[in-house]
């Protein structure tokens, strides 16, 4: 008594189809993956994200003004509230003690040749070996 159904040939092609599909799919996804790493090598995408709120809510007020409107003051004070955000976040982002993020993309510009500017100053100096 044999309990399994019978696939047959069209139910083994649909199979094979789908799993072709998916492995597309899972190639697609890890592409997309290393552009996401690739990018946010530079910026956390948690700042992107918020600059990109910010820039919103400053485009918001200045198109008040611009219609020759008082912006209300809930946009005004959710300003304020992101220019202290701001400040939070670059805090953090070149902390030193913690390696923030922008502090190792800094290291890693004060070892290139050719820069503008000297980066090398904000860095703090080597530790000595025990």
């Amino acid at each position: 008594m044999n309990d399994k159904p019978k696939i047959d040939d069209d139910d083994d092609l649909s199979i094979t189809r789908i799993a072709r599909d998916m492995r597309a799919m899972l190639l697609e996804l890890r592409e997309v993956t290393k552009y996401m790493r690739e990018a946010e090598s530079e910026i956390p995408e948690k700042m992107r994200r918020f600059m990109m709120y910010f820039h919103d809510m400053h485009d918001l007020k200045n198109m008040h003004e611009e219609l020759g409107l008082i912006p209300p003051k809930y946009v005004l004070t959710e300003i304020e509230r992101c220019y202290d955000r701001l400040r939070h976040l670059l805090e953090d982002l070149f902390d030193k003690e913690k390696e923030g993020h922008f502090e190792r993309v800094r290291e890693a510009m004060s070892k290139r040749e050719g820069n503008k500017y000297d980066w090398s100053k904000a860095l703090p100096p080597p530790k000595e070996s025990t």
